[in-house]
């Protein structure tokens, strides 16, 4: 027997939503190869993005805000759905559910009282879908001491692991890296920013919404005064586990670090494309890996993957897609899987990753 679930994932990059259609095996309670079916990925519309962008960080009548964009937010996701089936020529009553991520505006892991929260309305995206959702993934894990992040590792495991010792870097808004170790716990943690601070650069000096293949970082030079002032910030020399989120690494983070300096547009964006590539090797710089497989957007920055492949000469570098997964999907069939860990109860937390005080099923389920 088998089943059928869609994943959706919003991520801090703020690029759109990711949706896949993925199969799963009813007996998969070990590793497992989903049979991913179909894809999509529908880009925000532009005042959604941008209001999602301000609900980052504090502003005047959030609340208001959140009310407002929490709804679009779900319809956004329910149109994107409907695509997506349309597109599959498969009907809502086949799906066993939809696993959904939402959309991160606060993820406080250092709080005083910790706390993580992702927005979207899933009991509308249920009602407009006619289909069951599984979401709120994180809180159960911060609820058992964890700080609810990253989730993906288990899935990770679930797919990618094998006899050789790969880590599986997903560099989106945040980047983040599971460590798969024959032998060894499973471990995991973001190492800093993605492609956040060079997405947000490139769009106030009014050149898109990112460095298409890294061709505008490629006619800068890296500054390495710059690039010691950033890679200063004491989140890189934090032990796992750890995560952190666009509320830290943002424009202000970046602002106080530029002082006064004289770097050129280009030079900034070159320099945060190696801080990226740089932040990774600090956190990797113990691990003796022998592959190295990137998914997210920035697998397909070609000045961060030449980064990358000069700072690790001797580990083999490629895109999951060589795994038999594209570098766009992960994550969303990732959310996909953790709705059939759900269904399954199957734990989708890894206690070593997030620091939770012990594996534990997540999610809650919104019906129609």
């Amino acid at each position: 027997m088998s089943s059928l679930y869609i994943g959706i994932m919003s991520g801090t990059s703020l690029d759109g939503i990711d949706l896949v259609l993925v199969r799963f095996s009813q007996s998969a309670r070990e590793k497992t190869q989903p049979e991913l079916l179909n894809s999509l990925l529908c880009p925000f519309p532009e005042q959604l993005r941008l209001q999602l962008s301000q609900l980052a960080q504090s502003g005047p009548d959030e609340l208001e805000l959140m009310g407002l964009v929490e709804q679009q937010l779900a319809l956004a996701y329910a149109d994107a759905v409907k695509q997506l089936l349309s597109r599959a020529k498969v009907t809502p009553e086949l799906i066993s559910a939809i696993g959904c991520h939402g959309q991160t505006i606060r993820h406080r892991p250092y709080a005083a009282f910790p706390f993580t929260y992702q927005i979207g309305d899933m009991f509308r995206l249920a009602a407009e879908t006619q289909i069951r959702v599984v979401a709120d993934f994180r809180r159960k894990d911060m609820a058992y001491g964890g700080q609810g992040a990253p989730l993906v590792p288990a899935f990770h495991q679930a797919v990618f692991a094998n006899s050789s010792y790969r880590a599986i870097l997903n560099i989106g808004g945040i980047a983040n890296v599971t460590l798969l170790q024959p032998d060894h716990p499973v471990r995991g943690f973001d190492t800093g920013p993605g492609n956040g601070l060079m997405d947000n650069w490139i769009q106030q000096q009014g050149l898109g919404l990112y460095d298409k293949d890294g061709q505008y970082a490629a006619s800068g030079a890296i500054r390495q005064d710059l690039l010691a002032d950033l890679l200063s910030d004491p989140y890189f020399q934090l032990q796992g586990p750890k995560s952190t989120g666009r509320e830290y690494f943002n424009d202000l983070w970046l602002e106080q670090k530029l002082h006064n300096g004289n770097y050129t547009p280009a030079d900034v964006q070159r320099t945060l494309t190696r801080l990226t590539a740089q932040s990774i090797k600090i956190a990797l710089v113990n691990e003796a890996i022998d592959e190295l497989f990137v998914c997210g957007g920035g697998a397909y920055n070609q000045v961060l993957m030449s980064d990358l492949q000069q700072i690790f000469p001797k580990v083999k570098l490629d895109q999951t897609a060589s795994l038999g997964v594209k570098a766009d999907d992960v994550e969303a069939m990732a959310f996909a899987w953790l709705a059939y860990a759900y269904d399954q109860k199957i734990p989708g937390n890894i206690p070593e990753v997030t620091g939770a005080r012990k594996a534990v099923v997540l999610g809650a389920e919104f019906s129609y």
